[in-house]
């Protein structure tokens, strides 16, 4: 069965235009054209992937976001125009897992579709993954810290995961950012940082003060046991 994504913008134009690339690549297209409605159709139609505009009518791409989240991890790229970088940082603390500027060639979209789906559904072959308080349960998608359970993005997951296969290694943002999302797109390495702040928030008992998710000054990041 193909899989779903779910394409939310208020410009029928690329709604239109997506779809057809989409559905050109073997995927099938659910389509909504402003917040409520795609919250509506997320629910109805349990979409592998969400392709997000933010700036929408009725209620806007974070505040969906905000609200999905609280019901499913399901993948999220979101659109932004160039000029809303804050929007852009926004979308990825509060649980996107990558994006793309307008305007895109729908052919990049489409490649980043295929990269963040083919990340998701892959399962490597150790289960379990353990780091000082750290566990990743990797049959289960299941992060705890001191036996507590952490809700991570399916990016924050594959960011986590890496590292936590080489514990004190210093990964590179590229790195990183091929790790959760298949590919490195070289203007895209800094949302791996985005990512970071959301997992020390998440995974740190102080995130300003970070004992397991350490930078690494002109690489990038390294997992200690803290």
């Amino acid at each position: 069965m193909a899989e779903t994504i779910l394409v939310v913008d208020d410009e029928p134009q690329i709604v239109r235009l997506v779809r057809a690339y989409l559905e050109e690549a073997g995927y099938r297209v659910a389509i909504a054209y402003d917040g409520e409605e795609a919250l509506y159709a997320a629910r109805q139609e349990k979409p592998d992937l969400i392709v997000l505009d933010i700036l929408m009518p009725r209620m806007d791409g974070l505040e969906f976001i905000r609200q999905i989240r609280r019901e499913q991890e399901v993948p999220i790229i979101v659109l932004t125009a160039r000029s809303e970088e804050t929007d852009r940082i926004v979308g990825l603390e509060m649980g996107a897992d990558d994006y793309v500027t307008k305007p895109f060639s729908p052919r990049e979209l489409v490649a980043r579709v295929k990269a963040v789906l083919r990340r998701t559904r892959a399962r490597p072959a150790s289960p379990v993954l353990r780091v000082g308080p750290i566990t990743l349960d990797r049959d289960q998608r299941l992060v705890t810290v001191n036996g507590k359970p952490v809700s991570l993005t399916p990016t924050e997951f594959a960011i986590l995961e890496a590292m936590m296969q080489a514990p004190g290694r210093a990964f590179t943002r590229a790195e990183l950012l091929e790790a959760a999302q298949g590919v490195a797109f070289e203007s895209y390495e800094r949302t791996i940082d985005a990512h970071i702040k959301n997992l020390r928030r998440k995974i740190e008992a102080e995130p300003s003060n970070p004992q397991h998710i350490l930078t690494v000054r002109g690489v990038g990041y390294r997992l200690v046991e803290g």
